[in-house]
């Protein structure tokens, strides 16, 4: 196993009184794909937003650390010290219903880039477009795309930035069995070719089984339990992620 680019620490967070997060300790190692599952409403999407530093933890911390080629870059995010921009321009995500600008595939790809200050990255762009097989809708308008089409718009929007970490909460809900597949397809080859470590919020085990290394199962804000992908589905050790595998429904 790598070294942990996030740590999570009894890490809290409450909305309107109500306790939405409380993980005591949680890592992300470099180069895996975590999958978070769980039923809706249990703290999943929450959680990437704070490890995309949207959002600062109400209380306990969490640890960032990359591993560049000379020399290490390290950081601790708590309620007092926000994620530096430095640190929050490493970290990127994909939303479940894609939000594109009324403009061309190409221009929606690079926007992100442009707000960066490079201006010229036409081959950045048309890199990221042939990854996700929209080359030739470059100049379409986004508004013209499906359902399928933008959300991979989205996803090259992403790539394009070339993240150390890609968050994916989603990503393929409500999108029919060809692009759910081009999807895992784009977010494994993602992973293996450019080792992206990866994050993905999903309630599809199905999914999980796919493309996990490792799968965690979060339930009324808390971590239930944590595994190899086998281990989880076929040996659980807990009651609750047993009932999940199988496909019944917990809250």
């Amino acid at each position: 196993m790598s070294e942990p680019i996030y740590t999570v620490h009894a890490l809290t967070k409450t909305y309107q009184d109500r306790r939405i997060l409380n993980i005591e300790c949680l890592d992300v190692y470099r180069g895996e794909i975590l999958v978070r599952v769980g039923p809706s409403g249990v703290g999943k999407s929450t959680l990437l937003r704070m490890l995309n530093f949207l959002e600062p933890p109400d209380s306990g911390r969490i640890d960032f650390c990359l591993a560049e080629r000379d020399a290490s870059f390290c950081a601790t995010i708590n309620a007092q010290h926000p994620a530096p921009l430095v640190l929050q321009r490493r970290v990127t995500t994909v939303f479940q219903r894609p939000i594109l600008l009324d403009r061309s595939v190409q221009a929606n790809v690079a926007y992100g880039l442009r707000l960066r200050g490079q201006r010229d990255a036409t081959h950045k762009v048309t890199r990221a477009l042939d990854w996700v097989g929209l080359a030739d809708l470059a100049h379409q308008r986004a508004r013209t795309l499906s359902g399928g089409e933008a959300q991979r718009v989205s996803l090259a929007r992403a790539i394009v930035l070339q993240p150390d970490v890609l968050l994916l909460d989603e990503p393929t809900a409500n999108l029919d069995p060809y692009n759910i597949g081009l999807i895992e397809e784009i977010v494994r080859s993602l992973n293996e070719r450019e080792g992206t470590t990866i994050v993905l919020v999903t309630h599809n085990v199905f999914q999980a089984r796919r493309l996990a290394h490792r799968v965690g199962l979060l339930l009324e804000g808390r971590i239930v339990e944590v595994a190899q992908g086998s281990d989880f589905f076929d040996a659980p050790q807990d009651p609750r992620t047993a009932a999940f595998a199988r496909g019944e429904m917990i809250y």
